[in-house]
């Protein structure tokens, strides 16, 4: 066989991944590198096939091994560098997307990659410079400017934060995480009915997005509407049963409506989850029907 050879079963993998079957995918391109193991780009989709099954490992391996071949390889270096950051290695990340940056300083989705990096280092500064670098760079896509919010909302600055988050917004109008933390960053502006809007524009995109209906519930719970907080944060809970944070804030707002028994069935229900029930939230409880006599949790 020859590298004409290779070719072909490179052709093929490539096909296949491009069809999603994966594992013919992989088994194509381990083919084509029997044939020629010198060639990097082999090497590098296997790689990419790895990552899309989580085989991060793996693709760690072929992309270094793309990179041994072939050391100008700028997304050979910036792949390598996602499948670190799945891993939880944020400062191999920082140093491959770095190298992908030195190679190609046009490169956004390098700068995307480690900002994301830098702000779940702590590095929030960095985070920003990084984000706003890809946005001069591919101005028309909205995951920087959503990423960029995210560190802005988190450094407290809501107004920058919602700035991005309409940004990204604009870009791409079915964004229901960039309406569900634009919501937030409203919400904690005190601006609560625009908050509510932002939280049913990102349930109206994905009906079934457990947290903007918990996030929706809790910004009625502070108007003071109880019946809505129940009802969305049943809907969450429907979504997503295992929250604990669902039934904390419903059990406050069955208080509020004295609802007792509601509330003390929420209770269990986190007791069940093993989460430890805020003390005083307890005390007031058991002053209440649902309590036996020594304050333990009724289960009749």
């Amino acid at each position: 066989m020859n590298n004409e050879d290779a070719k072909v079963y490179y052709d093929r993998g490539f096909a296949n991944e491009k069809k999603g079957e994966l594992g013919q995918a992989i088994a194509d391109y381990s083919k084509a590198i029997e044939i020629n193991p010198n060639y990097p780009y082999s090497y590098y989709n296997r790689g990419l096939v790895y990552y899309r099954k989580c085989c991060f490992d793996k693709a760690i391996l072929d992309h270094t091994k793309a990179i041994e071949l072939n050391p100008n390889f700028p997304d050979a270096y910036y792949s390598r560098g996602l499948a670190y950051f799945r891993k939880g290695n944020l400062e191999q990340n920082v140093y491959d997307c770095t190298k992908a940056i030195e190679i190609n300083p046009e490169y956004s989705n390098a700068y995307i990659s480690r900002g994301n990096a830098y702000y779940k280092i702590g590095n929030l500064d960095q985070a920003i410079a990084d984000f706003t670098r890809a946005i001069e760079i591919s101005p028309n896509v909205a995951l920087p400017y959503y990423n960029r919010g995210l560190v802005y909302h988190y450094k407290g600055s809501y107004v920058q934060a919602i700035s991005d988050y309409t940004k990204a917004i604009e870009i791409n109008p079915e964004y229901a995480e960039a309406y569900d933390n634009r919501g937030v960053a409203h919400h904690n502006s005190n601006d609560f009915n625009q908050a509510i809007l932002d939280y049913t524009k990102a349930i109206e995109i994905n009906p079934k997005y457990a947290l903007a209906y918990k996030n929706r519930g809790l910004t009625y719970a502070c108007k003071g509407d109880y019946d809505q907080t129940i009802s969305d944060l049943t809907k969450a809970i429907e979504f997503n049963p295992e929250y604990s944070l669902n039934y904390v804030i419903r059990a406050n707002a069955y208080y509020s409506k004295q609802e007792y028994e509601k509330a003390w069935d929420d209770v269990r229900k986190l007791k069940e989850l093993g989460v430890a029930v805020n003390p005083q939230f307890l005390e007031k409880l058991k002053k209440n029907p649902g309590a036996d006599a020594d304050g333990e949790i009724s289960t009749k």
